[in-house]
């Protein structure tokens, strides 16, 4: 053979392992695909949580963390369609209407392609009409409150988790799993809309699958009061079979644990709707829900990939130990950014080009795609709200950890505790839960 065919047989070899080797990359990451037609370099995301305040310990910090570590799995992988996401943090502390003028500031200044975030009902009732005002993608990622699509469209904002009707429907089904000759239930919560909302859903649940259970006490203490004698000395008093509590951050610890050092917990079951506070520092005997399949999963969301690299990416990155608690928030964040992307490829396919933002939108509706909290289904809300299961479990201690672990866990489908798109929550609830799959 001589040279130049030897070269020639080189080459083809070389260009082969090449091909070969491409090949096997893509099955594994997308980062060497070439960039869609007409892609940015950059998509800009807006990161709203709580940086600062009450709320920032249990929800805001753990939601950022989050969605950094999850911006930066997807940069690693080719980002969505070549494009590189680019996170702007912005801090959620503030009225309502400084919340709004940042949204603003995120839109026109920053010129942000989508914005995710918002963990109070508050906010996630004021940002939408400018949302939509302005024309911007907007993942709703943590708040609770059912109002948002059930009071209105809103064509440019989804919501990727639950809304709180599976909190307060999950909770009244496990407790009388477990408790099905309550007579009596008393509520303590805060004085403001998620204590009020959270309470009308669980309570209208309660009396509608057990019509003879009375209610022999509603206690609506401050928001962030921090002392809870008086509260509990009355429900000491009243004992009632079943105490209902939306508390969450400091106000769920110290409440906790002076309900434990008086005995309310020997008497009556203590539930909670929400694991808004680390358990480790929460009463053993405690009822307790994740708002979604998060802290408290199925033996099959334990086998989910994409659940084992999220805890072991954010243990990795933010130094947890393998038993420290990741706040049901940080699940939340992600589902956002999954539905982001999901909707984004979903949009490109279609297009066969980088779509256009109204191109994006309409990919997101009726959405479904993968998360480590299992799957999501953009369901209701006319294909802007996603439905999920709702988890409770019991706390029990653990002595040989040092911590607490959940025990008695149940796992209530997404079609048993959500209603069906068109009917709002309440009506679904005083209508004995029409098309509910249990």
């Amino acid at each position: 053979m001589n040279t130049r065919a030897r070269v020639v047989v080189v080459l083809i070899a070389v260009l082969g392992l090449c091909v070969l080797g491409a090949a096997a990359r893509d099955t594994v990451l997308t980062a060497w695909a070439a960039p869609v037609a007409g892609a940015p370099r950059e998509l800009k995301v807006g990161v709203v949580a709580f940086l600062s305040g009450p709320a920032s310990g249990p929800f805001g910090i753990p939601s950022r963390n989050a969605a950094e570590l999850w911006i930066e799995k997807i940069n690693k992988e080719g980002g969505i369609g070549g494009a590189r996401l680019v996170p702007v943090f912005t801090d959620e502390a503030g009225p309502a209407d400084k919340v709004v003028t940042e949204f603003r500031r995120l839109a026109l200044d920053e010129k942000v392609n989508a914005v995710i975030g918002y963990i109070s009902s508050a906010n996630c009732l004021a940002v939408p009409p400018v949302a939509d005002e302005l024309k911007v993608l907007t993942v709703l990622a943590d708040c609770g409150t059912d109002r948002v699509f059930e009071e209105a469209k809103h064509p440019n904002v989804f919501r990727t988790h639950a809304h709180t009707v599976i909190d307060g429907v999950g909770a009244a089904r496990y407790v009388l799993g477990l408790k099905p000759q309550v007579r009596t239930v008393a509520g303590i919560n805060q004085d403001y809309a998620w204590g009020r909302d959270s309470w009308e859903v669980f309570s209208r649940t309660l009396k509608k699958l057990k019509p003879d259970v009375e209610v022999v006490d509603t206690l609506w203490p401050k928001i962030f009061a921090g002392e809870y004698s008086a509260e509990i000395s009355k429900l000491l008093v009243n004992k009632p079979d079943v105490v209902f509590t939306s508390f969450w951050g400091g106000d769920l610890v110290t409440f906790s644990g002076q309900a434990r050092a008086r005995g309310l917990l020997e008497q009556s079951v203590v539930v909670v709707n929400n694991t808004g506070a680390d358990i480790k520092d929460l009463a053993p005997g405690t009822l307790i829900g994740s708002r979604g399949p998060h802290a408290i999963v199925s033996p099959e969301l334990e086998r989910n990939p994409l659940r084992r690299e999220f805890i072991n990416l954010y243990r990795q990155k933010f130094g947890l130990a393998k038993n420290d608690y990741i706040a049901h928030g940080a699940y939340h964040y992600v589902q956002a950014l999954q539905g982001i992307r999901a909707a984004y490829e979903k949009a490109i396919k279609a297009a066969g080009r980088w779509p256009s933002p109204e191109q994006v939108v309409a990919a997101f509706e009726h959405l479904e795609f993968d998360t480590p909290s299992g799957h999501i289904a953009m369901a209701i809300g006319g294909g802007h709200q996603a439905i999920e299961p709702a988890a409770y479990a019991v706390l029990k201690s653990d002595p040989g950890l040092g911590i607490n672990t959940f025990t008695q866990i149940r796992m209530f489908p997404a079609k048993c505790v959500n209603p069906p798109d068109g009917m709002k929550s309440l009506d679904w609830i005083d209508r004995g839960f029409p098309g509910a799959q249990c």
